[in-house]
């Protein structure tokens, strides 16, 4: 529920009174005596889904050009005539239970913090998130998605787009722009600082040893979470859902990869760089793609009659450009989920061959324990180096003949990628002692 005070001005008393009766709707007005050029001040509460028609209606009177509007949150409204309207704005066709348009432009505003708050927060989200994504730590990467104030600088260029707004959209398209530069600069920062205090892990992948794998070479399921995460924003922005929790949602889909860009570009790792800055795009594209259709259907247009036709010219042609460059970067995101799928069914495949192989009555005592379909490193669109096979077997040594006849079978389902046959030595006892 929403509780309203319109200070209107002079000449305009009685066609809000006119409005406010023909809706039906309780009302207190008070003379206004401070010269300034007003008549009178104008109280009364509304169901949230009516401020918004309800000032359309003003506006088109050419009532609130030059009144001043103050929309306060109410906690209950006791009366019967309220529960009337309430009733009728909930059923009969009208609007959903649904944010205004002018409640949302102020929702968007205020969840978009001043530039400097903004820009601290972001700097300790990127520490914390680049110190996680090294440590190999879920916990502390999860930590840096609540600090980053992500929420209202996504949705807000989306918001200022529909409703004609160039104000907002501006500075939501600004602060995405800066926030995500700001934690690739302060990740390769304290990426590099970490290379040279010798934290690097010698002779190993860095993008294997942590959580950075899977934001280097990302697959089309990315775009799935960023699209969820942009209108899970709008929804929780319009229908009061928690906005802390879709907030983190959108920091998840921004921060762990741009820090994944900042810490392979200090390693040197240009390739797998490209393929975290590929996801990065791809989620900024998706968040804003998302946010904006979502406000389209969800009916939010401008004020005024006359200003939807301009306003839908400017949000199709957002979306074109949005729709169109998330289609050319997800072209390698569908090599990257081709390859995977193809991985999946080579190793099951190869499972299959070993399996085979080794129920031959000459390899008796010898099992499969591990099959590996190994990737090449050459990231972000990586191909298949080599198939591990793992063997246990009673005696030491290589088993005459079966790399062999094992690589020969596989060779009947993977052309081209190097078999490597690794040999372990088991001895099992039971609990009576026996070999």
């Amino acid at each position: 529920m929403r509780y309203l005070e319109i200070t209107v001005p002079k000449g305009k008393r009685r066609a809000v009174l006119d409005i406010l009766e023909e809706e039906e709707i309780e009302y207190v007005v008070s003379d206004e005596t401070s010269g300034r050029g007003y008549a009178a001040v104008v109280r009364f509460p509304l169901p949230t889904q009516a401020v918004e028609p309800v000032l359309d209606r003003l506006r088109r009177a050419g009532v609130s050009d030059d009144a001043q509007v103050v929309v306060i949150d109410a906690e209950t409204v006791i009366s019967e005539e309220f529960t009337t309207l309430r009733d009728q704005y909930s059923r009969g066709g009208r609007r959903g239970a649904r944010t205004s348009r002018q409640v949302l432009r102020t929702k968007a505003e205020e969840f978009t913090p001043q530039f400097s708050i903004y820009a601290v927060m972001l700097l300790i989200s990127a520490v914390v998130a680049t110190s996680g994504l090294l440590a190999d730590s879920p916990a502390v990467v999860v930590g840096s998605m609540v600090i980053a104030p992500l929420l209202g600088p996504a949705l807000a260029a989306s918001i200022g787009i529909v409703t004609g707004d160039d104000a907002l959209k501006s500075t939501g398209f600004r602060y995405q722009a800066v926030g995500v530069g700001t934690v690739i600069v302060a990740s390769i920062g304290l990426a590099t600082l970490a290379r040279l205090a010798g934290l690097e892990p010698a002779g190993v992948d860095i993008v294997v040893a942590t959580e950075l794998e899977e934001r280097v070479s990302p697959n089309l399921f990315s775009i799935a979470v960023a699209l969820g995460a942009g209108v899970a924003g709008i929804l929780s922005l319009t229908r009061g859902f928690s906005e802390a929790i879709v907030g983190v949602m959108i920091a998840a889909a921004l921060i762990p990869p741009s820090a994944a860009v900042g810490i392979t570009a200090a390693w040197g790792m240009y390739g797998a760089a490209l393929g975290a800055s590929v996801l990065v795009a791809v989620n900024l594209l998706s968040i804003n793609l998302a946010a904006l259709a979502t406000l389209w259907v969800a009916g939010y247009r401008p004020q005024g009659l006359f200003e939807v036709s301009p306003t839908r010219g400017p949000t199709y042609r957002y979306a074109a450009v949005f729709g169109l460059a998330l289609l050319v970067l997800a072209a390698p995101l569908a090599g990257i989920t081709l390859l995977d799928f193809q991985t999946t069914e080579l190793e099951s495949s190869v499972e299959e061959e070993v399996s085979a192989v080794l129920e031959e009555p000459r390899y008796d005592g010898v099992e499969s324990r591990d099959v590996a379909v190994e990737l090449d490193g050459n990231y972000p669109i990586q191909s298949v180096d080599r198939i591990a096979v793992t063997i246990v077997g009673p005696e030491p040594g290589p088993v005459p003949g079966l790399a062999d006849r094992l690589s020969d079978a596989i060779g009947e389902r993977a052309d081209g990628p190097t078999v490597e046959i690794q040999y372990v030595v088991a001895e099992e006892r039971g609990p009576d002692g026996e070999t």
